[in-house]
């Protein structure tokens, strides 16, 4: 493939390596240059454009990714349509992702034109969810090199392991001070989780802190003493494991079980115990899975549900990317941020970079609606003592939306290629995002009849604790905008390219969404064209 700058009656056929607009034409970049186009930009005065030629043998940027994304998709991963030389990888039922990492990175190293980005093995996901991307960097790669990197790809192969509807029983043991309200709690937090992952907690039985009365309780769950034979035994210690001749794993031989690995590489979770009686997995689950919050038995428990295989050599695997202590996964204060009660930090993000073109030569978001540039009534529509900082893309004139917002404390943050979709210019906001924001509220500039109660609202339902970790408004039935999302969505967000939007996410996490009741239909009103400009300058 050649870079070349062409006359433009030369470059018909070549792949644009830049945007351009002029005479009201508007061409993106990576599409290829028509003779029709290379017409439109020479009476518009263009004299030379800088295009991408594919030699003979190579094979374009969408043709590439496609044919790698469709080497490595394993069972339970689906590949999704090519553009802009990335193709996504999502899930195709919940489940358990799994693959060779050594055998990802061989891939990758065939040669930096082309790559695959995929998620942490062993990430619990949701059917339609984003699971790897595969990317071919220039417009075009060599054929040899395709072939290369296709024939690594087998080894490298994604696949979503299913979860399994497992029945499981849960052995607890308690001190003389031990109180029942703490057992409580872990029964609730542990039925909790495995009802996330699709198995249910079907027994429960509690007994002494000692290695004999532990065994009985071990033993009896695994010959069915409580009305059934498990699938897997969970044993919630009272106290932490330090030892093989600790009262857990001492009481798993002593029922019969063998005893297979004692801790973790991983933290939280260091104190795990992994064992096996007669073919049942047997887990001595650590202290820190008293809490919901993600922890190393979250990952065992997922492989177990998922029917993967856990033994000694894959908990030792788990090492690299162990510490999970401040990922986006396990939520918890940042050291400076005082009281764990303190409320949450949430950031407002404005959507305001699109160039109007359902308006003609009307940028809508600088249209005055009450005497007010539209973008800026969105602006005041958020309660300031309600969100610790505000970022608003821009693109299309940023600096006459610049100076439509100015005088408001905010941050700027533009977005070049913003002709490719609103994907790009959310991903962008995320990432301007300060590492202590706990959620993002994200707002479309082009919805002037939004009312502060109503962002209120949304912003008030927020709570990730108690399963509020996007929070969006229903005006009579229809979801609307704006939409909150939780910083452990914020990796999803940051990754979305393109016209993809913030609704892949709300339609893979669609358990996890508060829908907020609202009396006001400016959440679902937007300004598309010159009509509903002219409706909402009216109102």
């Amino acid at each position: 493939m050649k870079f070349a700058s062409l006359a433009v009656a030369k470059a018909a056929g070549g792949i644009l390596v830049h945007s351009i607009a002029v005479g009201g034409l508007t061409l993106r970049k990576g599409g290829r240059l028509t003779d029709k186009q290379a017409a439109g930009l020479a009476a518009a005065g263009v004299e030379a454009v800088t295009v991408a030629v594919l030699e003979p043998g190579d094979v374009d940027e969408d043709t590439a990714a496609v044919r790698v994304a469709e080497a490595v998709l394993g069972e339970g991963v689906q590949g999704e349509a090519a553009h802009t030389g990335r193709v996504n990888l999502t899930a195709a039922f919940t489940g358990c992702l799994d693959y060779d990492p050594v055998a990802v990175d061989a891939l990758n190293a065939v040669d930096e034109d082309l790559t695959m980005a995929v998620r942490p093995r062993g990430a619990w996901v949701h059917a339609g969810e984003l699971v790897a991307t595969v990317k071919t960097i220039p417009y075009g790669v060599p054929g040899d090199l395709l072939d290369r990197v296709i024939a690594a790809a087998p080894a490298a192969a994604l696949r979503v392991e299913a979860a399994r509807d497992l029945a499981v029983a849960l052995v607890q043991t308690a001190l003389p001070g031990t109180r029942a309200g703490l057992l409580d709690k872990m029964a609730e937090v542990t039925a909790a989780r495995l009802d996330d992952l699709g198995a249910t907690l079907a027994a429960e039985h509690r007994c002494d802190h000692t290695r004999d009365a532990l065994a009985a309780g071990i033993a009896a769950a695994a010959d069915s003493g409580f009305g059934f034979r498990p699938d897997l035994i969970l044993i919630a210690g009272a106290n932490s494991v330090a030892d093989r001749r600790d009262v857990v794993p001492a009481a798993i031989e002593a029922a019969g079980g063998q005893v297979l690995r004692l801790g973790m590489p991983v933290d939280p979770g260091n104190l795990l115990v992994l064992a096996d009686l007669d073919g049942v997995p047997v887990v001595g689950v650590p202290g820190c899975a008293r809490s919901p919050k993600l922890n190393g038995f979250d990952w065992v428990l997922r492989r177990l549900v998922c029917g993967l295989p856990v033994d000694s050599a894959a908990i030792a695997a788990m090492g690299a990317g162990g510490l999970l202590k401040e990922i986006s996964e396990r939520p918890q204060p940042r050291r400076d941020r005082g009281p764990a009660a303190a409320p949450p930090r949430l950031a407002a993000l404005v959507l305001a970079a699109g160039s109007s073109r359902r308006m003609g030569a009307v940028n809508k978001l600088l249209a005055q609606v009450g005497g007010v540039p539209m973008v800026r009534r969105v602006l005041d529509a958020v309660p300031a003592d309600a969100v610790a900082e505000t970022v608003v893309v821009t693109g299309h004139q940023a600096g006459e939306v610049a100076r439509a917002v100015a005088g408001r404390d905010l941050r700027l943050v533009h977005n070049p290629d913003f002709e490719m979709g609103m994907g790009g210019s959310l991903a962008r906001g995320v990432a301007a995002l300060g590492d202590d924001v706990d959620g993002v509220l994200v707002l479309l500039g082009d919805m002037p009849g939004l009312s502060a109660d109503a962002v209120r609202r949304v912003l008030d339902a927020f709570d990730p604790a108690g399963g509020g970790e996007i929070c969006l408004p229903v005006w009579q039935g229809r979801r609307g905008h704006p939409v909150l999302f939780g910083r452990r969505f914020f990796p999803e967000l940051a990754a979305l390219s393109g016209d993809m939007g913030g609704k892949a996410l709300l339609d893979a996490f669609d358990t996890r969404i508060v829908e907020v009741a609202v009396d006001d239909g400016g959440v679902i009103d937007d300004v598309d064209t010159p009509e509903q400009l002219a409706a909402a300058v009216s109102r």
